[in-house]
């Protein structure tokens, strides 16, 4: 069977992993058995992939990251160095609670800050930005900037991960990519060409 992906030599890779073409994995990870990565991903240093784990297409995992069973990550995902995923809400050393995994699903082009802690049960929306050292503890809305611990709204983030100024109308315009935005009741839409 060909080897459509790259990994380092210190990287360990259970049996029963699917990988797709074009991933990298580097030094010291462990992609355990049952998990998907799919194309095109990055997997940083001294990362661990658990089993169940779901990670779509270009997902770029940073440096010393540990992705739980009970973490789907969609497409262009962005998880930064060090950020801390959770799987059981109420763990103990003492108390198995393999049956009580929570869920956590991170939606396209979603993308968590350095040091941010996820914990379990989440749903985070597309394209929201999870400022470093955020400690996120309930649904983040898509496009939303959440920052602090606990974590809160500041702001909304366009999809080139550039902070949006809404005029009196709602409407706000990406500096880079020069696309607009609606905010209307508290959501933000991307308008279309």
């Amino acid at each position: 069977m060909e080897k459509v992906f790259t990994a380092h030599e210190t990287a360990v890779i259970d049996d029963n992993c699917k990988i797709g073409r074009g991933t990298k994995i580097w030094h010291f990870s462990h992609i355990m058995s049952g998990c998907e990565i799919g194309e095109n991903c990055n997997i940083g240093q001294n990362v661990v992939v658990s089993p169940g784990v779901v990670l779509g297409k270009n997902v770029k995992v940073q440096n010393n990251v540990s992705i739980y069973t009970g973490v789907i990550c969609e497409d262009d995902v962005f998880l930064g160095p060090s950020m801390v995923f959770t799987n059981v809400i109420n763990p103990r050393s003492a108390v198995v609670r393999k049956s009580e995994y929570l869920k956590t699903h991170v939606k396209y082009g979603a993308s968590i800050g350095a040091n941010a802690t996820i914990v379990c049960g989440v749903t985070l929306g597309e394209f929201c930005f999870i400022g470093a050292g955020a400690v996120v503890i309930k649904d983040v809305k898509p496009y939303a900037l959440v920052v602090g611990n606990p974590s809160h709204q500041v702001g909304w983030m366009s999809e080139f991960g550039h902070k949006l100024d809404f005029d009196s109308n709602g409407l706000a315009e990406c500096p880079e990519s020069k696309e607009i935005y609606i905010l209307y009741c508290d959501k933000v839409t991307k308008r279309i060409k």
